[in-house]
């Protein structure tokens, strides 16, 4: 059975900086695409950031420069680390898993709050 599993969410103040987490079990995780989403509320869940089987990554351009996506096979995790934040960052922010052949999977989501 597939789950993901997303982590260190939280309150954070403008400037800040949060770690989020997305642990994978169930799929072959080396070969898939993992990809960070958010959605704010009253809005529609965008990419925020992707990073490919051989650690190809792109950005929304309004995140470019702050985050940074990075994977850890090893230990079938996926970050997303999240620097200079500002409230328009206030989202649940949700991993996704696209495996070749295999389907696309979401975590849970975790909600990241920016506020002072």
């Amino acid at each position: 059975q597939v789950h993901l599993e997303e982590s260190g969410g939280g309150l954070v103040q403008p400037g800040g900086s949060l770690r989020l987490s997305c642990a994978a079990s169930g799929i072959i995780f080396s070969i898939g695409t993992m990809s960070w989403y958010r959605q704010a509320p009253g809005k529609e869940r965008d990419v925020v950031a992707r990073i490919t089987s051989d650690s190809s990554t792109n950005y929304a351009d309004s995140v470019k420069g702050r985050f940074t996506v990075s994977r850890d096979n090893a230990k079938n995790t996926v970050y997303l680390q999240m620097n200079s934040l500002k409230p328009e960052d206030t989202a649940v922010y949700y991993c996704k898993a696209l495996i070749p052949y295999g389907g696309a999977y979401w975590g849970q989501g975790t909600q990241v709050t920016v506020s002072s």
